[in-house]
């Protein structure tokens, strides 16, 4: 049995020795490229549906949205302690959340359900994804990619946590506005959709160093064109933190404007260390005039990632 295992070790190997020197590029025809693509596509698709199923459990439901309900029932509860506005019985959010149709419990249970799947399987369709485009890269491209999802996951991830800690200020704020007498009954796929707002502008907000890095990378932004927009873009960042966030207190603001700013900062000084780097190294293109083509072909840094 050893030796049997050995030869089938060994005859794999010089079959895919075989096939690496006869398909060097790994390259395949378009119709199996759709075929490779149509089975990746409905594995992560059943991923998901069995995410959602997970997710429809009585048991998991009800944590999920216990979870999603907290910064609405703890702004209706601090808005009945200081009874001044009508939130019909004042006693939480089983009473202040509404449904206005027969169908809609059973399709807000699926889209909860759905998004709770999406993120439970998230590690399975995004290496769908990525087994899909990973073949036609080069290793660098490979390891930028590696970088830029390393850290983008961890920022959009902290935006959303820091989005679902001010959240409860905002509703405080805007169901404050309620004239007095007046009963507060909004629906939950409006409370939903708030929720899902205020996740995606924090976690989008987060990216925003991570965007101004790979637009250095891409040599789309210099240092020096950074240190001219410096002013306005930190302007910016509290012009959209002001926006985002609905509580007028500065408290509220500033957990969403002074991350920014310092991932901003960060992000400058790896756009300086870049440009330095890039300094150091000389100018391929040096030399040659306007109206002289240059050379067809990969270029040094793309023949070492192919022979690596």
């Amino acid at each position: 049995l050893p030796d049997t295992v050995t030869g089938a070790r060994v005859l794999g190997s010089r079959m895919l020795a075989a096939h690496k020197e006869s398909n060097p590029d790994g390259r395949m025809p378009l119709l199996d490229h759709f075929r490779e693509l149509r089975a990746r596509v409905i594995r992560a698709l059943l991923a998901i549906v069995a995410g959602t199923v997970v997710g429809l459990i009585p048991g998991i439901y009800n944590r999920v949205w216990r979870f999603i309900e907290h910064p609405f029932a703890k702004a209706s509860t601090a808005l009945c302690r200081s009874q001044s506005h009508g939130l019909r019985g004042c006693t939480g959010l089983n009473n202040s959340l509404i449904v206005s149709g027969i169908f809609d419990p059973l399709s807000i249970r699926i889209e909860i359900a759905f998004f709770f799947g999406l993120i439970l399987t998230s590690p399975i369709w995004l290496y769908q994804l990525w087994a899909f485009i990973a073949p036609g890269l080069y290793a660098r491209e490979k390891r930028y990619t590696y970088a830029f999802v390393g850290a983008a996951v961890p920022l959009f991830a902290v935006g959303a946590a820091l989005a679902y800690l001010v959240m409860s200020r905002g509703l405080t704020f805007l169901l404050g506005l309620t004239p007095q007498g007046v009963s507060v009954l909004p629906s939950i796929s409006t409370y939903l959709g708030y929720v899902m707002a205020m996740i995606l502008g924090f976690g989008l907000t987060f990216e925003l160093p991570l965007a101004l890095v790979v637009l250095n990378y891409a040599r789309v932004l210099t240092h020096e064109r950074f240190k001219k927009w410096r002013r306005v873009m930190i302007f910016a960042v509290f012009v959209f933190a002001g926006i985002a966030t609905p509580s007028p207190d500065p408290l509220t603001m500033l957990l969403l404007a002074a991350p920014c700013v310092l991932l901003v900062e960060l992000a400058e000084v790896m756009i300086w260390a870049h440009d330095r780097s890039l300094a150091r190294r000389p100018d391929p293109y040096a030399g040659l005039s306007d109206d002289e083509p240059t050379p067809l072909g990969f270029d040094y840094d793309d023949r070492v990632d192919e022979s690596s």
